[in-house]
This record gives C-alpha cells, sequence and structure tokens, in this order.
C-alpha cells in the first residue's frame, strides 16, 4: 500500500488582504496627480495629521470641514498645490491656523524651515501637538500677530492661505521677506479686486490657477516678489 502525501488535498492559507484605507488612498492618489516627488514617509505623516485634525476639530472646532474625505482635497491637497512656487530654505506661514500650507509642506520638503504663525492659543496648541506627533523636526510655531513679529533672520518665502487681503499682507510681511524672497498668496476666485488696491511697489510675478485634485472650486495663488528685489533687477 503506497505512502500517503499528506501535502496533496490539503488546504493552503489564502493570503490576508489588508483592508483599504480610504484616506491613505486618496492621499497617495492626489499627490500622484500633483505629480510631487515627496518622501517615502509623507503619505503616512499626511493620514496621520489629517487624524489629528479630525480629533481635535471635534472639540475645538478648528475648521468647518468635519469629514476626513472632505480634508483631504480641501485641506491637505489644497496646500501642497503650491509646493512648486515655494523657495526654501526658510519659510513662513502666515496666519498659519491648523497649520495649513505650513504643515503639509513641512512634510513634503523635510530638509527645509517651517514657521508657523498665529495669534490664536488653540490653533498653536494643536499644531505643536500635530508637529510633536508627526516628528516633524523642521517645524517651529510662532504665537505671536504678525505685526509683532521680528525675527533675526528673513524669510525666502512667506505663504498665507486665509490673512486678510493683498494690500494688508504686503504691508505687514514686507520686513519679513529676504531681498529675493516672494510672497505666495491663495485666494479662492480670481482676486480682481484685491490686485487693484495691491501697492506698486509690488510686481505680480503672476496669478496661477490651481487645480487641486477632489476639489470642485476655483483656486489661485498670487505670486508677487519682493521690492527690493524689483529694485535690484531694475538697477
Amino acid at each position: 500500500m503506497g505512502s500517503i502525501n499528506k501535502e496533496c488535498g490539503s488546504h493552503r492559507p489564502h493570503p490576508r488582504h489588508h483592508p483599504v484605507n480610504p484616506i491613505e488612498q486618496a492621499v497617495t492618489k492626489g499627490i500622484r496627480a500633483l505629480g510631487l516627488p515627496v518622501p517615502a514617509d509623507a503619505v503616512a505623516r499626511l493620514c496621520a495629521y489629517i487624524g489629528l485634525l479630525e480629533r481635535w476639530n471635534r472639540v475645538y472646532n478648528l475648521t468647518a470641514v468635519r469629514r476626513p474625505e472632505d480634508m483631504v482635497s480641501r485641506h491637505l491637497l489644497d496646500s501642497l498645490s503650491i509646493l512648486s512656487w515655494v523657495r526654501g530654505p526658510r519659510v513662513l506661514d502666515v496666519g498659519s491656523g491648523a497649520g495649513l500650507p505650513g504643515i503639509p509642506l513641512a512634510v513634503a520638503r523635510p530638509h527645509w524651515e517651517f514657521y508657523l504663525l498665529d495669534s490664536n492659543g488653540k490653533r498653536t496648541r494643536f499644531m505643536q501637538q500635530a508637529i510633536a506627533e508627526l516628528q516633524l523636526t523642521n517645524v517651529k510655531v510662532v504665537h505671536c500677530r504678525l505685526q509683532d513679529y521680528y525675527p533675526e533672520i528673513k524669510f525666502a518665502s512667506l505663504v498665507t492661505r486665509a490673512y486678510t487681503t493683498l494690500a494688508e499682507f504686503t504691508a505687514d510681511s514686507a520686513r519679513l521677506c529676504a531681498a529675493d524672497g516672494c510672497l505666495l498668496a491663495m485666494k479662492g476666485v480670481y482676486p480682481h479686486e484685491e490686485l487693484g488696491h495691491l501697492s506698486p511697489a509690488w510686481q505680480v510675478v503672476g496669478v496661477y490657477r490651481l487645480k487641486v485634485p477632489g476639489l470642485d472650486a476655483e483656486r489661485h495663488l498670487v505670486h508677487l516678489v519682493s521690492p527690493d528685489a524689483k529694485t535690484r533687477a531694475e538697477v
């Protein structure tokens, strides 16, 4: 009587399929659509940031956007959409709020220094927690008004997503911008009226329409060059 092959007819274990994380999937797809080169750990950190923002938002009302799925496009990918225009190595995020656009940009560019400025204590506490949990060693939070901020070194880029008008942004930010630096202001619809009130001392390099994956709304970026840079170019 022949020996029995115990392997024949045995049930092999089926490979386990890990459940798809919809947030991770949306972040990965969005970054790919933007065509951005990011560090290998960027997606994990950005997903952790969305999770933290959603938890804090239940109590502290940091943003009107409630669903994590909506936060991906309306906050995270919206912030990353300006990355190609941001200059390093020192970047100031004016009126950062919940760390937008500064934290997503800092995740994408770990070798640059990012300073997140906001006068609201609730928001700065959240940003400090996010920096700690995401282990972002290239980010510092500044808790004060822009008018009261006097750093020793000026910035290559000043970015803002929610700081009043272009006229006020330029007036309050001029002294913080390096001679060859730039101001980047994120807006919704094309800011015709605001551009009309802008000081002629500032050169508008361009107003770019942003294409944010998953976001069906108008978004624009106003790119301004500092007065010193304009003067030097004309010499």
